[in-house]
């Protein structure tokens, strides 16, 4: 199941929330992406992103706003965080998006409405939902491939990758919202000789773009969803970013994966921008090269390819200490988009749940890193420097191989597409700590 293109998506559509109506905001009326704030120590809230305004869900339902929509819909909006709505699947959610949509662009409910809304400025953002379960993949073919040469120049990919989407179990408790800090790990690293492994602050610290997805409605333990209504259970999409200790990595993953160097921090942006958003900007899944082998019948059957995938564009940008005292802007590092995914979302719900493992809602996901061909769309620093062969340079006049304390990365996405309303996803942003110990 794709969302279908309607009325909330007409790019003649305007806001009298002004702001709203710029064609710089990354939160026109065409997105009213979904997050969680508190203002000041109060209560945390449900909230709709309307150009530099939160409309606070909360508030509207208590003095129903929300018109004819049904009880669950009206205590979803009242909870704390996003899992109860995330838990009343795609025809809650469009209705919801629809009356939004109504109340947002009509000036005769704009008195009662206008005193739901909170400034941006005034708004602290936190984690959207209560992550209970966390998964990264590994679908980008390009930084598979990137990543392989380095290590196995002869066979970069693996014998399976074609043929099953790659993931591993990630930590939930340290997912974090944008703009929290991120200490640098400590941990053993591959020892040189006969000698003991070294154990401290790891030295080649790294980021990985990617896209998180948010699961909407679970399943049942031991009941598969079928790919074909993979996308009935996924809510939305943010950014996110997959802190990497490269040397720790190195040391650890064999032979069970990923471990220590990733389970100290995953920065996640604070919008979920909804699978009815992007409707608009559905987009072919990847062409698969001749040669390669067809998806399996549990991946594939049912699904149209021609809208399978969603043309995302995500960028890296970096920030060192020395820019931001001189004042030089953060510079981009690269762009790719999700299009280019070896793997849809639907399929990676699919796969995750085809042995019977149970998602639910509020459970998270990561696409792995989105990288492209070229050195300019490559996702983390691993690649982009070669493993440390070729540094980066900077506008400042500084270079780097990895990142250095101090450090800020910010992730930043949006579609775009001739005939509608760019919509955007905000920023992850997220600054080096030095290493405790």
């Amino acid at each position: 199941m794709t969302r279908e293109i309607d009325r909330t998506h007409d790019a003649q559509r305007t806001s009298w929330v002004e702001s709203a109506n710029s064609d710089d905001t990354d939160f026109p009326i065409q997105n009213l992406p979904f997050g969680v704030f508190r203002v000041g120590g109060g209560d945390t809230h449900v909230g709709v992103a309307i150009g530099d305004q939160v409309l606070d869900l909360r508030v509207l339902s208590e003095r129903e706003l929300l018109g004819d929509l049904d009880g669950d819909v009206a205590r979803a909006c009242r909870a704390p965080l996003l899992n109860e709505l995330m838990a009343l699947g795609p025809d809650a959610w469009q209705a919801l998006r629809a009356r939004l949509s109504e109340l947002l662009s009509n000036d005769e409910e704009r008195p009662v409405v206008e005193k739901c809304l909170v400034a941006m400025t005034d708004a602290a953002m936190v984690l959207p939902a209560r992550i209970g379960d966390y998964t990264d993949f590994y679908a980008s073919v390009h930084h598979a491939t990137n990543v392989g040469r380095l290590f196995r120049p002869d066979e970069p990919l693996l014998p399976n990758y074609k043929w099953v989407p790659i993931g591993y179990h990630g930590r939930a408790s340290s997912v974090v919202a944008s703009g929290h800090a991120v200490r640098r790990p400590l941990g053993q690293r591959r020892p040189t000789g006969g000698e003991a492994p070294p154990f401290g602050p790891s030295e080649l610290l790294d980021y990985e773009v990617e896209v998180g997805v948010f699961v909407g409605p679970g399943n049942e333990l031991g009941a598969p969803v079928p790919v074909a209504r993979a996308e009935e259970h996924v809510f939305g999409v943010c950014l996110l970013n997959d802190w990497s200790a490269r040397d720790v990595q190195a040391w650890e993953y064999q032979p069970l994966g990923p471990f220590l160097a990733k389970s100290f921090a995953t920065s996640v942006s604070p919008w979920v921008v909804t699978m009815e958003a992007l409707a608009p900007f559905r987009a072919p899944a990847f062409e698969r090269p001749a040669g390669d082998p067809a998806p399996l019948p549990y991946l594939s059957d049912g699904v149209d390819p021609r809208g399978a995938a969603v043309e995302l564009v995500v960028e890296a940008y970096l920030e060192t200490p020395a820019m931001r005292d001189r004042g030089v802007a953060p510079v981009r590092v690269s762009r790719a988009s999700a299009r280019d995914l070896y793997w849809t979302f639907a399929q990676m719900l699919a796969h995750h749940t085809s042995n019977g493992c149970n998602l639910r809602p509020g459970d998270l996901f990561g696409s792995g890193t989105v990288s492209g061909a070229e050195r300019s769309s490559f996702g983390c620093l691993l690649e982009i420097t070669r493993r440390g062969q070729e540094p980066l340079e900077l506008p400042s006049g500084e270079t780097r191989t990895f990142l250095l304390d101090g450090d800020e990365v910010i992730l930043r996405g949006y579609c775009e597409r001739e005939g509608y309303r760019r919509i955007g996803l905000g920023e992850c942003r997220g600054r080096v700590l030095p290493a405790t110990g």
